[in-house]
């Protein structure tokens, strides 16, 4: 899933590089995004850069080099921060504390539209204390 990011295949740079050195220099890279990755919002991923399975790149990473499969990467340049397989445990455990963790347990895939309603009135009360009102009036 790619979420309003950049995957260059060509640097930019070299134009600067040509004018300022008086070559013909050129940079273009093949970017592979391998299967269940997740790129988050305004990362920036450069050429010559393979992303491995079940991955994950945290909102505003530059990746400049690969990233390994099950890993997860943020920053600038983006490493190594975590590895899929524990995000997923201690969201596991997180997830079972939950108010409503009977409901996502219940519920058909990621969404479920009979559940939603009773999903969204249990968050907001425990967010906010209080019932849904309505913003659009």
């Amino acid at each position: 899933m790619l979420t309003a990011c950049t995957i260059l295949g060509h640097d930019g740079s070299i134009a600067v590089l040509n004018e300022a050195y008086g070559k013909k220099l050129d940079k273009v890279g093949k970017v592979d995004i391998k299967d269940n990755v997740f790129i988050g919002h305004g990362a920036i991923i450069l050429p010559d850069v393979t992303i491995g399975p079940n991955a994950i790149v945290a909102a505003g990473a530059v990746v400049n080099k690969n990233v390994a499969e099950g890993s997860i990467v943020g920053g600038v340049p983006a490493k190594e921060i975590g590895k899929v397989e524990d995000l997923v445990q201690r969201l596991e455990e997180q997830t079972k504390l939950l108010p409503w963790a009977e409901l996502i347990n219940n519920r058909e895939g990621a969404f479920d539209s009979k559940l939603e309603p009773a999903l969204k009135k249990m968050r907001v009360k425990s967010f906010f204390g209080g019932e849904e009102k309505n913003l659009r009036k």
